[in-house]
């Protein structure tokens, strides 16, 4: 079953840490169209949260055209963000995971990480690469 998380050191709204993370759900495959999204009262009861919050969020959802309300039933998600499912990722992940731990290895704080990252993505758009 899916579950959400927040991360109250972000800075961004609750609700939108809850819409993130059915994108990139969606977007990694490991949510498809058809899977039911926890109830309101769930989520809002395992994250300690106001169930407007949940609310909000779902509805943001259902704006983008990602999900809909099913009265008596829950929210289902209704539409994709990606074709493929988790496979095309598994090995960038993988990647990903030697690289961090690398990283970490090398002293570099979760802040130096970051700013690395971005500095490379500015760096590729920059040579339109990504």
């Amino acid at each position: 079953m899916f579950r959400f998380r927040l991360d109250a050191s972000t800075g961004v709204p609750p609700y939108l840490q809850l819409v993130q993370q059915v994108r990139q759900s969606l977007l990694l495959g490991y949510l498809r169209e058809g899977d039911r999204l926890p109830t309101v009262k769930d989520v809002s009861a395992e994250l300690a949260i106001n169930p407007n919050t949940v609310v909000k969020a779902y509805r943001q959802l259902e704006h983008e055209g990602l999900a809909a309300g099913r009265p008596g039933q829950g929210t289902f998600i209704t539409g994709t963000l990606s074709a493929a499912g988790p496979g095309p990722y598994r090995a960038l992940r993988l990647a990903l995971e030697r690289w961090l731990r690398d990283a970490r290895d090398a002293g570099l704080s979760e802040e130096a990480v970051t700013a690395l990252i971005s500095v490379v993505r500015q760096d590729l758009r920059k040579e339109g690469v990504a």
